[in-house]
């Protein structure tokens, strides 16, 4: 932490503090590293060659769908590997915050996968309505119950980090909603294999893309908040400001900012007004509530002597 003061001409004095301590929130996980994401992608890009070549024995639109779901998995896992490769990289003199947000934005892509995938799903279950084929229905079922064990095993590798890290919480998501098509896929099996109906296969299919953008919507709507710097989930930024408003001396808070520099960091700015007061003693007890209260690891702070016009920018 550093604390800097300034002299201007127009009277008022200025403190800065940053934190920069490698101190997480209790809650806070680690971010999954790159070897959990290489074993998880070859894992499903082997299962992916398998069930292709069964889904097209089977003659099974639902089976191929599920592989074509789980062809996205590898894309998503590339995606995901490639972001936390990038977050261990140090920051640089143009890319100052260094590149956390990569996980963000894969984050993001590993979603638009998902409803991508589905729509591919979709569009090819509807096709099946119009010209049915036969199904081989045992195939269907041995494959997509090693989908389950398959999906089910690898989304464990992030059941634990996907609590706090949003690109870990992707792959899992992604993960679990293929072991959820791969079940459907063994109830459209048994069901084909007992009435003989062939048009059970496309309808699973329809069944499976539901559920499938039924979870995604929350992970969508996590990664654009956190693409567009909104606040992340778990942090009330009125309770931050009540927090920072109620330590001793402060007359005012304004220009707060809470954004997500990387799906495990939160950061945090704002202007406090303390008339009067040691800045330095104020920083590092400021410093230690938010931590301790929010998680956020990274802290900046301006103090002001006296109330000054907000920046044009700010929210309040």
């Amino acid at each position: 932490m550093s604390g800097h003061h300034h002299h201007h001409g127009h009277g008022h004095d200025h403190h800065h503090g940053h934190d920069h301590h490698a101190h997480a929130a209790p809650d806070l996980a680690t971010p999954t590293g790159v070897r959990t994401y290489g074993v998880a992608l070859v894992i499903n890009l082997v299962f992916v060659v398998i069930q292709v070549a069964a889904g097209f024995l089977a003659n099974s639109t639902a089976l191929l769908a599920d592989a074509t779901h789980n062809l996205s998995d590898v894309l998503g896992l590339a995606l995901a590997g490639a972001a936390a490769w990038l977050a261990t990289r140090a920051a640089s003199a143009r890319r100052t915050y260094g590149f956390g947000k990569a996980g963000v934005l894969a984050a993001l892509g590993n979603a638009l996968l998902l409803v991508a995938a589905s729509g591919a799903i979709g569009w090819e279950a509807l096709r099946r309505f119009g010209s049915p084929e036969t199904v081989a229905p045992m195939l269907v079922m041995v494959t997509a119950a090693a989908g389950i064990v398959v999906n089910g095993g690898t989304a464990l590798l992030f059941a634990r980090s996907g609590k706090a890290d949003i690109n870990a919480r992707g792959a899992f998501l992604h993960l679990m909603a293929d072991a959820a098509v791969s079940a459907g896929v063994i109830v459209a099996g048994a069901l084909i294999w007992l009435t003989g109906r062939s048009w059970i296969d496309p309808v699973a299919s329809l069944v499976i893309v539901a559920v499938i953008l039924w979870g995604t919507w929350g992970l969508l709507k996590d990664s654009l908040d956190l693409a567009m710097d909104a606040a992340p989930n778990g942090i009330d930024v009125a309770a931050v400001r009540a927090k920072l408003a109620a330590l001793p001396g402060v007359a005012a808070v304004h220009d707060l900012h809470v954004w997500a520099m990387s799906p495990t960091e939160p950061a945090l700015t704002a202007h406090v007004v303390l008339p009067e007061g040691d800045g330095d003693s104020f920083l590092n007890a400021a410093e230690s509530a938010l931590r301790d209260s929010f998680g956020i690891t990274h802290i900046t702070l301006q103090i002001e002597r006296g109330h000054r016009a907000p920046c044009v920018h700010a929210h309040v």
